[in-house]
């Protein structure tokens, strides 16, 4: 079977098929068709099926590009994935509003459904619960939705936080002061920000109080009034840890709770605060918990494949733990 696509200007045939034609490759190799470009017309030829399947990843594409878009292999694969979902009516929401601009000037902007829908919840709630696994952007797009309240004056403060949970190693044992201490724990907020803020300009809200990283201990016994707060890798907290962050919500202030509950670094036997606050708080309004699954994954492909192949793994191991009962 053959399909004819037109195309209308040339700079999106251009855009379409990417550097030595690795966007249009890329659909090729999931569909098993050929794809030919003569003039304004594409012709894509292969079995029946498959060539509506890629002529709508195709037409996908364009309409992306339409938009002023830019084509990833992160969003030809998303693209891919909703098609053979039977989910094409979805792709023209992934265009999103610009959330925020980098100190270099790059747009910030969700990159899948579940991320939309994620900076939709930040937006029309004081608190944000949101569970999924790494490389989905939960802690990079709370970063920049802080940065764009903050400029807009929403928020006097962003306050970024994580519980110091040793993961192998033991605090005590690492050099150097508890500043020195903690700050490898931190370091993703850090990166965050000086993404979105640039090195100086964070430096500079640093000092004036404006933005304050620090572990989760460091806010006990405080209210924090006008602030952005953003508590990262929360499946590490305790029942009593989350409660006590939770209670610090003051006045005309947002909070995000980021966190993947297969990556829990506590105890043995210690219950994860964020498993029990999704359970104990789904139900209050003004409250909403949500979670993402590896398609929101915008890291590398293996990223998403990783993800899988624990998830089938440890699936296989629950199965055989329930039949040796």
């Amino acid at each position: 079977m053959e399909q004819i696509i037109n195309i209308d200007r040339m700079e999106h045939a251009v855009t379409l098929f990417g550097s030595f034609d690795q966007n249009i490759k890329l659909i090729e190799d999931e569909f098993s068709v050929r794809v030919h470009a003569r003039d304004s017309e594409l012709k894509v030829a292969g079995e029946a099926e498959n060539v509506l399947k890629a002529t709508k990843v195709i037409d996908s594409l364009l309409t992306l590009i339409n938009k002023g878009e830019q084509l990833s292999d992160q969003n030809i694969r998303y693209c891919i994935s909703l098609v053979n979902e039977g989910s094409t009516d979805k792709i023209e929401s992934i265009t999103g509003d610009c959330i925020c601009i980098t100190s270099k000037g790059k747009p910030i902007k969700p990159k899948t459904l579940g991320q939309k829908r994620y900076c939709k919840a930040i937006e029309n709630n004081t608190i944000t619960i949101a569970i999924g696994p790494a490389g989905t952007g939960k802690t990079y797009l709370a970063v920049a939705q802080a940065v764009t309240a903050f400029r807009a004056k929403d928020v006097n403060r962003i306050i970024l936080t994580r519980p110091a949970v040793e993961a192998g190693e033991k605090l005590g044992f690492l050099p150097g002061d508890m500043q020195s201490k903690v700050d490898p724990y931190l370091r993703p907020l850090y990166d965050a920000l000086f993404d979105m803020l640039g090195a100086e300009t964070y430096q500079k809200y640093l000092e004036r109080g404006n933005i304050e990283v620090a572990p989760l201990a460091y806010m006990r016994g405080r209210t924090l009034d006008e602030s952005f707060i953003i508590l990262d890798e929360a499946q590490n907290t305790t029942n009593e840890q989350m409660k006590m962050f939770l209670t610090r919500l003051g006045a005309n202030s947002k909070m995000v709770i980021t966190g993947d509950i297969t990556q829990i670094d506590l105890p043995h036997g210690t219950r994860s605060g964020l498993k029990d606050a999704v359970r104990i708080l789904k139900n209050i309004k003004d409250i909403e918990c949500l979670s993402f699954s590896e398609k929101d994954v915008v890291r590398h492909k293996l990223v998403q494949d990783i993800i899988k192949a624990y998830d089938k793994a440890y699936e296989k191991s629950r199965e055989v733990k329930k039949n040796d009962k």
